[in-house]
């Protein structure tokens, strides 16, 4: 079965939209799991019925773990089902989706991490693959999609906003590293796997439509600190440490030069490198 795993923090009228986007619910096909980041939001419990569950938190947990709630929801139900975690503010503009994602996971049983293509609602490619250069700790999205007919193409990292876990290969319930609040963890989660033998492709035989940052714009300062942090954090555990402290050094005299035009951006960024730096700390 496909479990399509959605975090909400304070956006049902986004979820509300994907869950109107998916085909019509017929003979047990697919269910729609919602993790409830923000609990005392109870307007998204009107989208709650046979085929919507939702597990409610005590708190928010971040991206990352949210989606390990759900991850672990699912293969206690089913160990081999397709997990296909996707952003709230992204959507389904075709019928057939269900038996695309079917027929392209019994064609291709090899792949463990798929992402899709994603586009923006004007149709411009948002995302089609990610590439990691760790000998200059380059972290790149690329378009690997639109020049190729191939079912899938080979990739490093794909973006959380539409990430499909094929849990049957998989000997344990695969998780987010729960060092990551938000931003980068799709990027961990792909590298650590990848390094233990997982297959990561990217393909544009099905995907979304994805508003981008229409959630995580309204909270500027949070979300600068969040992906700095998180950059850090991986540069850390995937490149050397002169890789490492030429990006902070860059990444710290940018923050500088944004203070007085864009202050909310600088002080999240300074903010990132003290909450990665006293993460080092003994």
């Amino acid at each position: 079965m496909i479990y399509f795993l959605v975090v909400n923090y304070y956006s049902t009228k986004f979820v509300t939209k994907l869950i109107s986007s998916l085909p019509t619910y017929k003979n047990n096909d697919y269910k729609v799991v919602i993790i409830n980041n923000s609990p005392d939001d109870q307007s998204i419990y009107h989208l709650k019925n046979e085929y919507v569950i939702i597990l409610n938190t005590e708190n928010n947990l971040g991206f990352g773990c949210g989606c390990n709630l759900g991850i672990k929801w699912i293969h206690t139900q089913d160990p081999q089902g397709i997990v296909w975690i996707i952003n709230p503010d992204a959507y389904f503009s075709e019928e057939s989706i269900l038996n695309k994602v079917r027929l392209f996971f019994e064609a291709h049983s090899e792949i463990s991490i798929l992402g899709t293509i994603i586009h923006t609602p004007t149709g411009e490619v948002w995302f089609a693959g990610g590439r990691f250069l760790p000998s200059t700790g380059a972290i790149l999205t690329q378009d690997l999609l639109t020049k190729t007919d191939a079912d899938y193409v080979t990739c490093d990292w794909i973006t959380g906003c539409s990430f499909i876990i094929n849990l049957r290969n998989f000997n344990e319930c695969p998780q987010f590293d729960s060092a990551y609040f938000l931003y980068y963890e799709d990027f961990d989660f792909c590298r650590r796997y990848a390094n233990q033998g997982h297959f990561i492709a990217v393909t544009k035989q099905f995907g979304v439509i994805h508003q981008p940052s229409s959630i995580t714009n309204r909270y500027v300062f949070r979300k600068i600190k969040n992906s700095t942090y998180g950059y850090l954090l991986s540069l850390d555990r995937y490149t050397n440490k002169w890789i490492l402290n030429l990006r902070l050094i860059r990444l710290i005299c940018h923050a500088l030069i944004l203070i007085f035009v864009k202050p909310q951006v600088a002080f999240g960024k300074f903010a990132g490198v003290l909450m990665y730096s006293r993460r080092e700390l003994p």
